[in-house]
């Protein structure tokens, strides 16, 4: 039998034990330097869809959320992607300048992130005044270091539209793969960045356009090929098949790249000579990622640009599949080439796409689900659970079916762990009114309980510290599947007074510890559950490590209980699949 404590110790077991047990946050970082996160940049000219949390949004809040409970200084920056001809083609058809267009959306996707629960501690704007000229400081240093040439190039031209077509608007094949319906400036298919598109179509008009002589100015990509390989092979944080093919594509031979655009609504070049001509959006707005980072840092701490910060940080890139390109040669090249003033990302951590009812989600293609239209009908923790618990840390595609969907909320997330939180407190209301039991004798099936709380931490924690966000849910539900079982074979019910309290005092401690592992995961549902169990401090105050220790003690009173999750009916469920039409690509553009 295991000795009783008083109100003065937290838990039951040594906690010279219980040190070597629970999750050290410092494991996996050298030391308590700052973290900086930033996420892929959405593009200002539409709604934010569940394509975009699955990749990119949910992996990078959850790992915060999760370094923010284990007391790490944690920044997360993002900002919208606010240049570009679709921009100025939808603004117009609105009768809207640029700027209120991309304003409109920049405030929109705030809501919409901060509706799913997801926080930045600054989201702003490649068009912000910070940004230009950090991107034309960038430039200049990269001009005088010897990286930019002037050359003339043929570039297409829509002589219906009367427009110089930038990347999106040339859709062709891919010479590569030969996919059709590709992009000039990026195959979503394999990857690549084509030299030139077969096949070219205007993407306004569907005509084939014809070829103007305009200067570019052209970044030396070429003049990195050495470098990017050393920093590829000694970074033994990136992941191994991203990097694999990344040494293919420099090996093949690396093209300079084209950083300039014919368009009046971008950065403007900082030359004299280059008037009518703005940065491609692919120069800026990864940069942003720094500029916005400096900002918050000013925000802060007044005269300062964080740039001594972001190189004492690890820095985080969480990315999607389709951007690897840019974001494992193009951004590093150019911190390179500009003699690594801001320095390179520690980790990209790379998530595949996500499918819908297994057909690529597509904006264009009205194939998708908003992510303000999601959240209207259900409660948004059950979107990031479900995503969550369906997306591995790898390019590896998912799919959202609704059915699926359906099947993991009601049985995983409400009938596991809904039915323990709720059967735990419910039961400690009516027998015990309310106050949680002194616990009396232990039998083994309580020690193996105690044991269980005891290394969820750590057990948990190791998969988040290397955002593998499925297996660390997994791994909680897991925890609570267990607490299930244990409550069911110890029936409290039967014994009111010996080992029901015994069973309602470490159960209870179980409710503790899932509302702290749930934070990173659902918050809203995990503030509820701590709500109900009527903690004094805050749950946001709690550390990872306290999760693991017996701290809700005898006398102590929850508060009011009632269920945590609404189970989903099977009706609203036929009618969100009734809303896609037939699973062949048709639905009714009124429902989008």
């Amino acid at each position: 039998m295991l000795p009783k404590t008083n109100n003065n110790n937290n838990n039951f077991y040594d906690n010279n034990k219980l040190s070597s047990l629970v999750i050290d946050s410092k494991e996996g970082f050298k030391n308590d330097k700052p973290i900086v996160i930033t996420t892929a940049l959405p593009y200002a000219n539409g709604e934010i869809h569940i394509g975009h949390i699955s990749s990119t949004y949910l992996p990078a809040d959850i790992f915060t959320r999760f370094l923010r409970i284990s007391k790490k200084e944690v920044f997360h920056v993002g900002a919208s992607d606010d240049f570009g001809t679709p921009i100025l083609i939808k603004a117009e058809k609105e009768n809207k300048t640029p700027k209120e267009f991309v304003d409109y959306w920049n405030k929109r996707d705030i809501e919409d992130f901060n509706a799913i629960g997801i926080s930045f501690d600054k989201f702003y704007k490649t068009s912000s005044i910070e940004n230009q000229k950090f991107v034309q400081y960038v430039f200049n240093k990269l001009n005088i270091n010897g990286h930019i040439y002037e050359k003339e190039v043929i570039q297409f031209y829509c002589d219906f539209d009367k427009k110089f077509l930038p990347d999106r608007y040339v859709i062709g094949i891919c010479p590569y793969c030969k996919s059709k319906d590709q992009y000039s400036d990026l195959c979503e298919k394999c990857g690549r960045v084509p030299e030139e598109i077969l096949e070219p179509k205007c993407g306004i008009c569907g005509q084939s356009p014809i070829k103007k002589r305009s200067k570019h100015f052209f970044f030396k990509l070429s003049n990195f090929s050495f470098e990017l390989k050393k920093w590829l092979t000694d970074n033994k944080n990136l992941q191994v098949d991203i990097k694999n093919y990344v040494l293919h594509w420099i090996n093949e031979g690396l093209e300079d790249w084209d950083i300039t655009r014919d368009l009046d609504w971008g950065i403007n070049i900082p030359l004299d000579d280059a008037n009518g001509k703005v940065f491609y959006g692919w120069f800026d707005n990864h940069l942003c990622y720094i500029s916005t980072f400096n900002a918050l840092m000013k925000e802060k701490l007044g005269n300062n640009d964080g740039k001594d910060i972001w190189n004492n940080s690890y820095i985080y890139h969480f990315i999607g599949k389709d951007i690897i390109y840019h974001h494992f040669l193009f951004l590093p090249a150019i911190r390179m080439g500009i003699n690594r003033e801001y320095k390179l990302p520690d980790y990209i951590p790379v998530r595949g796409h996500l499918m819908l009812h297994n057909k690529k989600i597509s904006k264009s293609r009205n194939w998708y689900i908003g992510l303000k239209e999601f959240i209207s009908i259900f409660n948004p923790d059950f979107l990031r659970f479900y995503i969550a618990i369906i997306s591995p840390s790898t390019q590896d595609d998912v799919n959202f079916d609704w059915d699926v969907f359906f099947s993991n909320i009601n049985n995983d997330l409400i009938d596991n762990i809904g039915n323990f939180v709720n059967r735990t407190l419910s039961f400690t209301q009516k027998k015990f009114d309310g106050i949680v039991p002194e616990p009396r004798v232990y039998h083994e099936e309580d020690k193996i309980a105690i044991d269980a709380i005891m290394n969820i931490a750590k057990q948990t924690g190791e998969f988040l510290k290397k955002a593998e966000t499925d297996k660390a849910l997994k791994t909680i539900l897991k925890f609570s599947n267990f607490f299930n079982q244990y409550f069911q074979k110890k029936e409290p019910w039967a014994n009111k007074n010996s080992s029901a309290a015994t069973t309602l005092y470490i159960s209870i401690n179980a409710v503790r510890a899932l509302a702290i592992l749930l934070y990173p995961f659902i918050p809203n549902s995990a503030e509820k559950i701590w709500s109900q169990l009527n903690n004094d401090d805050k749950l946001q105050e709690q550390s990872w490590e306290s999760l693991s220790l017996l701290k809700i003690l005898p006398s102590h009173r929850i508060g009011n209980i009632s269920p945590i999750f609404k189970k989903i009916e099977r009706k609203e469920i036929e009618k969100e699949k009734r809303k896609l039409g037939s699973i062949d690509g048709s639905r009714d553009k009124k429902n989008g």
